[in-house]
């Protein structure tokens, strides 16, 4: 109940939030720039609820600390009131509504009083420019009336409910907007399932007392993962440490993911500000979780010159391959690999299907890496239609540098595909969500970690292979023929009693022409060179399905033109036990070359879970069809009967 009330409350504050956009915005700003006015507003109005009990006490201590360092005022601030950030502006929303001379110079001080750390947000907002634009039109007043009267405290909104309001508005924002709202979050479903897993294999070690824990997201978003697996940690443990670290390069999902982590009670500092790819901001740390949902298909050519600069470097997070420039999941995931805690660390990192199977040369390699380090854990396939920008099969990844003994050597594919409920209103291309009992279903089967309909446990040699070039052996015989005598006229060793020779040949077997045309040669007085003989094969020689197996001169195989394939072979089977169960009893005569076979791998998950379904029994189609020509029959004979 209490779960269904809180739901409730964050639906009708967010419609309460959103009604700014009919009321104040409508003709003055375009409907897809909403939310670059709503989510600024709807921050401040929270952040001044939570500073409204102290701030009269603030800004006393902070008048009386003269001119003070302002890096030093905030350490006082905190030591003394236990805030991360406060507001020395004598304004707030309420007294800035009351007066209607210079509201939009007001604002934008009572916006300059928040403390230096934070003030980025507003940087990241461009909320200047969007004040500018509702003063011109007329309507900063009302706006600032709208929310001066919501009440956003902590007492009346809770910190996790504050987090299902911003969802909320920033889906309704950037689905107007046209984004994809999954470049700027992660549905919560999606997230919790993330989280139950990574931390269903560390329950142990979380409890007890001085338990400390560090998460990272390199792609921070909004904030949304590193919030839902702070809560949960501390589900677990009430007396659990965390310490939560971030990096996003989006200017608005950069202000409202810092702002949401402060709101809850975190480090004006725990996201920062930068393009992951080109610098990792957190290069001296490591941590022992790391959750990422990183942009699919995100072209990187922007940072190509930095990450081969990088890649260059033995055992840097890049020098294990790079993927094609049009998509950088890959790059991802080798970076999350990097930040696993040396004493133990897991990461779980969503990607589409195409690291999975991906053959070029560096996402090969990339898998490669992960399989010689033993780094994957498990990969979980989730329902399509799971998140908001896009209705696409998603895997979780779940990597660990320190595996529980009875998983080391192992990776455990999870097939969550059907474990859905359908959303009463869906939400962009968000149609699916997974349930608790879904998420446990799953948490069920990754613990017990044994075959069932949804799990597989498999070694990372079943997944690399060897693609040998197969060919076929023709089958030839001579036949004489006006073609043949012309290929062979521009020779130089080209003679007319050769003629006689070829005709002499016609419907010899292929094989024994060698032989022959040299006895042939010597009865005409001619020379029969090698260069000759191999001419004459070539020119006489006819596709014949009846003849033995083509041979050259030296025995060695002759293979059919326009004739080759290439046979995926697993690395786990024998080569020659291969081609014979698989191959020749289709292709007799076909040959090989292991000489030049490439070694390969990929993650075939849907092929692994696929299961045929029972043709139907023959009668029944039968009875099917002859009932079906019994209706057409009578049809038919009362269209006669009509005419």
């Amino acid at each position: 109940m209490a779960n269904e009330a809180s739901r409730a409350a964050a639906s009708t504050t967010a419609r309460i939030v959103w009604d700014t956009a009919d009321k104040y915005l409508r003709n003055v700003v375009e409907p897809q720039e909403y939310g670059d006015y709503i989510l600024p507003f709807t921050v401040l109005r929270r952040l001044e609820c939570l500073l409204e009990d102290t701030k009269d006490d603030v800004i006393e201590f902070v008048n009386a600390q003269g001119d003070m360092p302002s890096y030093l005022i905030d350490i006082a601030v905190s030591n003394r009131f236990g805030l991360s950030f406060f507001n020395t502006s004598p304004f707030n929303l309420a007294r800035i509504a009351s007066v209607d001379d210079n509201v939009d110079r007001a604002l934008l001080s009572y916006v300059n009083g928040f403390s230096h750390n934070i003030a980025d947000i507003w940087t990241a907002f461009e909320f200047p420019k969007l004040v500018a634009k509702l003063s011109a039109a007329n309507r900063l007043l009302e706006v600032v009336k709208h929310f001066s009267t919501l009440s956003l405290g902590s007492t009346s909104v809770e910190d996790s409910t504050m987090g299902d309001i911003f969802e909320d508005v920033m889906y309704r924002a950037f689905d107007k907007k046209g984004k994809a709202a999954g470049a700027f979050y992660t549905p919560r479903d999606a997230i919790k399932l993330m989280v139950d897993v990574l931390f269903a294999a560390d329950a142990e070690s979380l409890a007890g007392q001085d338990v400390l824990r560090s998460i990272y997201d390199p792609t921070a978003g909004s904030g949304g993962m590193l919030l839902v697996a702070q809560e949960a940690l501390r589900e677990l443990n009430p007396g659990v440490k965390v310490t939560v670290y971030g990096q996003e390069m989006m200017d608005s999902a950069y202000a409202l993911g810092k702002a949401d982590l402060l709101i809850q009670g975190g480090r004006p500092d725990a996201i920062l500000k930068g393009d992951t790819l080109l610098e990792d901001l957190h290069a001296d740390k490591t941590f022992d979780y790391v959750l990422s949902n990183p942009p699919f298909g995100g072209d990187w050519e922007v940072e190509q010159a930095s990450v081969k600069e990088q890649a260059q470097v033995p055992g840097s997070r890049f020098s294990h391959g790079l993927p094609s420039k049009s998509d950088g999941q890959m790059l991802f995931l080798c970076h999350c690999a990097s930040k696993l805690s040396p004493s133990g660390g897991r990461a779980a990192v969503v990607s589409n299907a195409s690291p999975l199977f991906n053959s070029d040369t560096g996402p090969n390699s990339i898998r490669q890496w992960l399989f010689d380090e033993d780094l994957i854990d498990a990969i979980i396939a989730l329902p399509t239609q799971m998140f908001y920008g896009t209705g696409i099969a998603t895997y979780v990844w779940i990597l660990d540098n320190d595996k529980p003994l009875k998983r080391r050597g192992k990776i455990q594919l999870l097939d969550a595909s059907g474990l859905w409920e359908p959303m009463r209103k869906g939400m962009g291309d968000k149609r699916r969500e997974m349930s608790e009992a879904n998420r446990e279903a799953v948490v069920h089967a990754y613990q017990r970690f044994e075959d069932s309909e949804i799990s597989r446990i498999l070694t990372p040699r079943d997944f690399m292979f060897r693609d040998v070039p197969v060919f076929k052996q023709a089958r030839l015989a001579a036949r004489f023929s006006d073609e043949a005598v012309d290929a062979l006229r521009s020779r130089h060793d080209f003679s007319e009693a050769l003629v006689r020779v070829l005709r002499g040949l016609d419907g010899a077997e292929w094989n024994e022409l060698p032989e022959l045309i040299r006895a042939g040669a010597k009865a005409e007085g001619i020379k029969a060179p090698v260069g000759l003989i191999d001419a004459v094969m070539k020119a006489m020689a006819v596709p014949d399905e009846d003849a033995p197996l083509a041979v050259d001169r030296k025995g060695a195989p002759v293979l059919a033109d326009g004739w080759k394939i290439v046979e995926r072979v697993p690395a786990s089977q024998d080569l020659d036990e291969h081609m014979a169960a698989e191959v020749l009893p289709f292709a007799p005569g076909a040959t090989w070359d292991e000489s030049k076979a490439k070694d390969g791998n990929e993650i075939p998950f849907t092929r692994i879970f696929y299961v045929p379904e029972e043709p139907r029994p023959l009668a029944e189609i039968d009875a099917d069809v002859q009932r079906i020509m019994g209706e057409l029959a009578q049809m038919f004979q009362e269209v006669r009967s009509v005419d």
